[in-house]
């Protein structure tokens, strides 16, 4: 104002361009490289691939507008819905949330497959991750037992109420004397690690890995696209490799408190023997316990005394192998597809004098067909069995 008066209140650059104003030519490039080879990209990760792969410079905010402009995107009102907050977690650790999705990852590439994440809940970070033909009780435990042996411990897991984690069958005798809750298999295997399973009531109570599914079926497709995968080991193998680190620098927050709550595995939890399909079988009177199709036949060397009666676990591990299982030892057994089987008759002699000799077959004469034993406690009197005046006797 004082040095040019009233024209001094007037801004400098009226009537001229910004001093932020893009360079021509760098929009119009920019859409057509969207149009070429980022059409269903959103205007953010769109200009994520145009920094990282072709090295142009500009705001998202102007990209967002240009694709607007050019049908290329169409911004969505966000719908308001209601849902108690809850605080994250404090601590790495302290809680990872665990799901699954189905999706085509590969676009019609090849076959349609689970991802399967572990999220901790402090930090939204991807703790591990893999692709799987199937979202199953044993490939949980194949991939507990890769998250445990790499992190340790985690204090819970945050599920669903998959019957993987949750089950709806009655509390059986033992169960209730023991006052325990029905528990399926994966369940029982983190109780023995010491590690609680939490089942959320509703996909937002887990809303950390439930929207992260749905970054990943935007982000993740694209990805795996531009780096021409389409097959799970390979998925698997870029995901560790390269996504996951991506995912969490942008995605991840620091957590409340730098304590890692994950703990070591003790001596005493062998994860072969906890992270394993077990089933209880009786001993039969010949030593033998049924098994799927056939039998398990127990050999008499046993390095405790196992009588008839008795009941045994039977393990199926994670690489397929079954073993018998008392106590704390293991049983010796062989394979038998079925037990050898006489006919009841192949024993008894031919029918003859023999037949109803009771010193042979360990049984009396047969009676005749009109003996009084026959005609009145299971026929009752008939024509064909009266005596011939007619009168019973």
């Amino acid at each position: 104002m004082r040095a040019k008066g009233p024209k001094g209140v007037i801004h400098g650059l009226r009537g001229r361009r910004s001093n932020h104003q893009l360079p021509a030519g760098v929009l119009d490039k920019a859409v057509s490289l969207i149009k070429a080879h980022y059409a269903d990209f959103g205007p953010r990760f769109a200009h994520e691939k145009l920094v990282e792969r072709h090295g142009l410079s500009l705001g998202v905010t102007a990209l967002r507008e240009a694709m607007i402009r050019e049908a290329l995107w169409r911004p969505r009102r966000q719908k308001i819905r209601h849902h108690a907050w809850r605080a994250r977690r404090a601590c790495v650790g302290e809680l990872v949330q665990v799901d699954g999705s189905i999706h085509d990852w590969f676009e019609g590439r090849g076959p349609k497959c689970w991802l399967i994440a572990f999220v901790d809940d402090a930090t939204s970070k991807i703790l591990w991750a893999e692709f799987a033909d199937a979202e199953d009780t044993l490939t949980l435990m194949r991939l507990s037992r890769a998250y445990l042996k790499r992190l340790g411990r985690p204090l819970a897991f945050y599920v669903d109420k998959d019957s993987i984690y949750k089950t709806t069958r009655n509390a059986s005798v033992d169960e209730q004397l023991r006052d325990e809750q029905p528990m399926t298999q994966f369940t029982r295997a983190m109780s023995e690690l010491d590690i609680r399973v939490i089942c959320a009531h509703s996909p937002q109570a887990k809303g950390r890995v439930e929207r992260g599914f749905k970054t990943h079926q935007d982000r993740l497709v694209k990805e795996l696209r531009l780096a021409g995968i389409s097959e799970i080991t390979a998925a698997t193998r870029f995901l560790r490799e390269k996504y996951i680190d991506a995912h969490n620098t942008r995605f991840g927050r620091p957590p409340a408190n730098k304590t890692n709550a994950h703990r070591p595995i003790l001596r005493g939890q062998m994860l072969d023997r906890v992270l394993c399909l077990r089933t209880q079988r009786v001993v039969a009177n010949d030593f033998t316990v049924r098994w799927k199709p056939g039998f398990m036949q127990l050999l008499k060397n046993q390095p405790v005394t196992v009588m008839p009666g008795q009941k045994i676990d039977v393990e199926v591990r994670l690489d397929g192998s079954v073993h018998l299982r008392r106590d704390d030892d293991y049983l010796a057994y062989k394979t038998i597809p079925k037990r050898p089987y006489t006919p009841h008759l192949a024993a008894q002699p031919s029918r003859g004098k023999q037949y109803d000799d009771p010193r042979i077959t360990g049984r009396g004469p047969t009676p005749a067909k009109n003996h009084p034993w026959r005609r009145f406690f299971f026929h009752g009197p008939t024509k064909a069995n009266l005596p011939a005046n007619g009168t019973p006797i």
